[in-house]
Parts: structure tokens; sequence; C-alpha cells
């Protein structure tokens, strides 16, 4: 039988066990793929710790690769052998699984499957970001939060090849370089710089149209006062913990300004918006505008690590689990 990581009850990451499971043939409009490459993101912890709850038990991850094993009923669009990718739904910490055949996506040359991994969740999310929530165009100048994270670098990158100046927050100096490689023209070190300070000093005050912020808590009030009028706060993760107890008056106060708390499982609900966010996320990647950072991988049943390491900022980039 395959192996997998359950949880059974919400915590840290040694509440991730790793053992057999019981796996059927797929049913209607089901595939059953092995998987070659799974990725590592923040929901996960966040699934685990119950911010997130979700019905126990479970298999966490949302993202990964592998290869079509078999077909069920009513599956047209994949066989036996296809290279597939997909972000959702959960169970993706798993040497074998069953995904619904409309959630997943083929694979082109070009693309291996440790980058497919690395990207959906993080790819499809910077490409809602950028294409949906606040459409990016040459000349904007735009705040992103944690530069060197998985989605960040992704964004960034694609935020150049868009004509944007883009300003990156980071932690470290050894995330700063990374930040810059990345496409940042600025970046900010938190740890001794206070980033509404030097974002009023870079846009000679005006503030940026558009804030993306994965970081939550720490950051949400401060990313309020870099934008400019009528601009937008795009909140789409909790790194630092939840927003809670949020004045709405506190948007007309500071111009006017919007609030969206945008997910992924909402701008590819469609198969249709599934399918054309991940062909523009493969376009950018082959072309090579935007490159995918594999910075660490560790083995799937050392998931409890990677989520650790992960939690304490000692990541950057994308982490891949290896089943």
């Amino acid at each position: 039988m395959p192996y997998a990581i359950r949880i059974y009850e919400h915590g840290g990451p040694e509440k991730l066990r790793w053992e057999q499971v019981q796996l059927g043939d797929p049913g209607e409009g089901q595939v059953r793929v092995r998987n070659t490459a799974v990725g590592l993101n923040f929901v996960d912890t966040y699934q685990r710790s119950g911010l997130y709850p979700m019905p126990l038990p479970f298999t966490p991850g949302s993202e990964g690769a592998g290869v079509v094993e078999a077909v069920g009923p009513r599956v047209r669009e994949l066989k036996v052998g296809d290279r597939v990718a997909y972000s959702g739904p959960v169970g993706a910490y798993a040497e074998v699984l069953l995904r619904p055949a409309a959630r997943l996506v083929k694979l082109p040359a070009g693309i291996d499957d440790k980058t497919a991994a690395a990207m959906m969740l993080k790819g499809l999310t910077a490409q809602y970001l950028l294409r949906r929530t606040y459409r990016v165009k040459k000349g904007d100048t735009i705040l992103m939060h944690a530069a060197a994270g998985g989605v960040g670098l992704i964004l960034c990158q694609w935020a150049r090849a868009l004509g944007a100046t883009v300003i990156g927050t980071v932690g470290s100096d050894e995330k700063a370089a990374l930040a810059k490689k990345a496409g940042c023209r600025h970046v900010i070190v938190t740890s001794r710089e206070k980033f509404v300070e030097r974002v009023k000093a870079i846009t000679q005050g005006k503030g940026v149209p558009v804030v993306y912020d994965g970081v939550g808590k720490d950051t949400f009030m401060d990313s309020l006062d870099c934008l400019a009028p009528l601009g937008l706060l795009a909140s789409f993760g909790n790194a630092s913990g939840a927003v809670t107890q949020f004045n709405p008056g506190v948007l007309a106060a500071k111009g006017s300004l919007f609030l969206t708390r945008p997910t992924l499982n909402t701008y590819a609900a469609s198969r249709e918006d599934l399918v054309k966010g991940a062909r523009e996320l493969f376009a950018m990647v082959k072309s090579g505008k935007v490159r995918i950072s594999i910075n660490q991988t560790y083995p799937l049943r050392d998931a409890a690590q990677a989520q650790r390491d992960l939690e304490s900022r000692k990541t950057t980039g994308s982490t891949v689990l290896i089943p």
C-alpha cells in the first residue's frame, strides 16, 4: 500500500504521521496519480494548526505533480501516462492519490515535475493577484510583502515583466538579495527599516495603488498606510497570524481604500479559469521571464521538519517534498 502523511488532530508539526493508506480505483470523473513531487505552502500549516479548520482525519497538501496511473469512467481529456499537475483539493502529501480530473492540467514539454509542483498554487496565486485582483500595468509601482517567499519571488518577476516598479519587503539581507534578483527595484529589510516611511519616500508621498500582503496581522494596518487614495489592499495570507477586529471605517479615513481577501479556490473555481490561469503561468515560465526558485527539498516523510523550517522563516523561494 502507498504511504501518505495523515493528521488526526490539529496542532504542531508533530501531528503529521507517515503511514500506509488504502486507495481504491478511480471513480467517475476521477484519476489516480502517482506523485513525483509535492509543493509546500503556508496554507498547509494553517490547515494543520486549525487556523483553517479541516474535517479530521485528513491528508494535507494542495499542490503537486505526477503521472496518471489510471482513469475512471467519463474521463476524456486524460490518459494513463500523462504528466499532470494540480492545485487543490487537499491531499497532496501522498505517494499516490485520487484527483478530480477537472482539477488537473497537463504539463507541457519544457516544464519538469519539480518546477510544476513548486509553482501550481504559488504561481496561480501570483497570476490571479497580478492579472485579476488588481491588473498591474506598465508604469505602476506596487508593494509586495515577503518578496523572497514562494509567491513573492514569482510575483515580483512577473510584475517586472509587465513593466511595473516593485517594492519588496523582506526580513534579512540574504532575502533582500533574492528579492533584488527577482526584480524588486527597491527592497526594504523590515528588521531595521519601517516600510511605511520607505514606501512614502520612494513614491514621493503618493503611495502605491496596490499592496499584496500574505503576511497578515503584523503588516495589515501599516499596509493600508502605504496605499494611495482609492488603493487596494489584497490580503491573501496569514503568515504572521489572522487579522481580526477590523473597523471598515478605517478604509474611509485613509482615502476610500479597497480591501479584499482573495483565494485561489475562488479565482480558479471553474475549469475554464483554472486552465486559462495555468496556460498563462506556463507561458511565463517557459519564456524565462519567470524562474521558479526551488531552494529546498525534503523527503515527503520529513514533511514535519519542512513545515517547521517554513514557519521559522528558514526557507526561501519554493520548497518541494519528494515521495
